[in-house]
């Protein structure tokens, strides 16, 4: 395909990359919707609480310990290739998982699903940055970003859409022609692309595999267990964090490395890297610790829940195609740092808007603020960082910007999830006394928990609800609160090392630029 096709060609190919991710992103969250549908004997699997977790880690861990790698094949085999492979290898996965007739089959499913998410996801960046020309490109990452959080929102409505007409299986099963036709739309549109042919660095590959798998199995074992003392959480976590600065030595000592780390020395690269990581960590746990206020404290079902949180797409929607035009005039740093501080400010917030009986509108503005922060936050930081490195390496910035969106999320729902779960269980343990003890424990243990054996109590049940709702939200609050001071730890990240207006934004040279240089 010629150049000129190219241009002409270049917001169709957007829209095709918007498909391929969205269905991507989508599907997380409508499988959160369908996990109680799934533990169901009669109707779905009958699949255990550890059994659930693992259906959702099992794809985090692989598409979060796979990202850089594929990042990498694409810029050597061909960013194009990898997405058709990519994106076969999870609709494949999608319908396996659709007819999985037991739990363990389920779990492995979702495993090849991330495997397949995590060749897709680098590749749809690295086609961005190599179509489209450094002034537009902040536009199309615009239109990216925002995606990204249509696909979060709607998921849930999807799915709740999907269980009241269809069986457990077709929230996987919805993906397979979605892909179809994406592949052929790929096929037809999207040009290929690639850096310029040279050895893979199997050294730095490996390295980030094994850093990365353990670093995240660290994360979630601390998520599921609400603990980092084990053995099993630090243990993978140190193990993985030295083998990652094994792997940040290595490729700064090769002559032709997967990810020149000495590129982090650019303000641009390291404080965006930076502040996505902040803000996803700071968003991850309170994602989860909505979806159950909305549902087990204000007795929303899924289906509205997921309603509910339109406001956040929405207002990632409406800014995040024109964060563009702002950097423009104001500059990179301004607008992240105020996008971070309006996310900080919609977090804290929730003190007043998330109550057990607040009016559910103001949840809604605080959505919006939330979603109109990071629509400001994401796409100038994700092109700040495709702007440094250069286009033949454009799936390795691609890939880091995603890990570090990914590892943040799992990172932010193990801490802040724990939290909550500390402080409720804390909460809830004068109000306890009067059950038997094995009730007690179980009923401590969670506010769905609590409420399951409230029902079995009958009337005399209600009795505990009134202070499990009370001791969530307070639960809730303080873990918001922490998110706030996260986001706006980003915004001074942001403030103090990324470059503004007046600073140059020439990008890192390519390979054959530095090699010209060195001659």
């Amino acid at each position: 395909m010629d150049p000129q096709t190219i241009h002409k060609r270049r917001w169709t190919i957007l829209y095709v990359l918007v498909v391929c991710l969205l269905v991507i992103v989508l599907d997380n969250t409508v499988l959160n919707v369908a996990l109680k549908t799934i533990a169901d004997p009669g109707e779905g699997l009958g699949a255990s609480q550890g059994q659930l977790e693992w259906a959702i880690n099992s794809y985090t861990l692989v598409f979060a310990g796979l990202l850089f790698t594929f990042g990498v094949l694409g810029d050597r085999v061909g960013h194009r290739r990898m997405l058709i492979i990519g994106m076969v290898l999870f609709g494949l996965s999608s319908l396996v998982s659709s007819y999985a007739q037991t739990p363990g089959q389920l779990i492995l499913a979702r495993a090849a699903m991330g495997l397949g998410g995590a060749a897709v996801m680098p590749q749809t960046l690295s086609v961005i940055a190599n179509v489209f020309e450094p002034e537009e490109r902040g536009r199309a990452i615009g239109i990216w970003a925002g995606a990204v959080g249509v696909g979060i929102a709607i998921g849930p409505i999807t799915g709740g859409l999907l269980l009241d007409h269809f069986w457990w299986g077709s929230v996987f099963l919805i993906n397979v022609p979605v892909v179809a036709a994406g592949i052929v739309a790929i096929a037809l549109v999207v040009p290929e692309s690639r850096g310029r042919h040279m050895k893979i660095d199997f050294g730095g590959v490996l390295l980030s595999i094994a850093g990365l798998v353990l670093l995240t199995y660290g994360i979630i074992e601390g998520g599921e267990k609400a603990s980092v003392t084990a053995a099993q959480v630090y243990g993978p976590i140190i193990a993985g964090l030295a083998l990652l600065a094994v792997f940040v030595w290595y490729e700064s000592r090769i002559s032709h490395p997967s990810l020149n780390v000495r590129l982090f020395r650019d303000g641009r690269l390291s404080a965006s890297v930076g502040a996505i990581a902040l803000v996803f960590f700071a968003l991850g746990g309170v994602v989860l610790f909505v979806s159950l206020y909305l549902q087990s404290v204000r007795g929303f079902s899924p289906l509205e829940a997921g309603a509910l949180s339109l406001p956040l797409a929405v207002g990632q929607l409406l800014v995040s195609p024109r964060s563009a035009t702002l950097v423009g005039r104001y500059g990179a740093r301004a607008v992240a740092a105020t996008g971070l501080v309006l996310v900080a400010f919609a977090l804290l917030s929730y003190h007043v808007t998330a109550t057990v009986d607040s009016p559910i509108w103001l949840l809604e503005i605080t959505f919006f603020i939330q979603g109109a922060g990071m629509g400001m936050v994401m796409p100038p930081a994700t092109t700040a960082v495709m702007s440094v490195l250069p286009r033949e390496q454009a799936g390795s910035g691609s890939a880091i910007n995603n890990i570090a969106r990914q590892v943040a999320i799992a990172l932010g729902v193990a801490v802040l999830g724990s939290l909550v779960t500390s402080i409720y269980r804390s909460g809830m343990k004068p109000h306890l006394t009067a059950l038997p003890e094995k009730l007690r424990e179980t009923a401590g243990e969670s506010i769905g928990a609590t409420a399951g054996v409230a029902d079995h109590l009958g009337p005399a049940g209600r009795l505990i609800m009134d202070p499990a709702h009370h001791s969530f939200v307070h639960a809730m609050h303080v873990t918001s609160a922490i998110s706030s001071a996260v986001a706006l730890l980003g915004a001074l990240v942001v403030l103090r090392w990324m470059p503004g207006k007046r600073s140059g934004e020439t990008p890192a040279p390519s390979v054959e630029q530095r090699e010209t240089a060195e001659v």
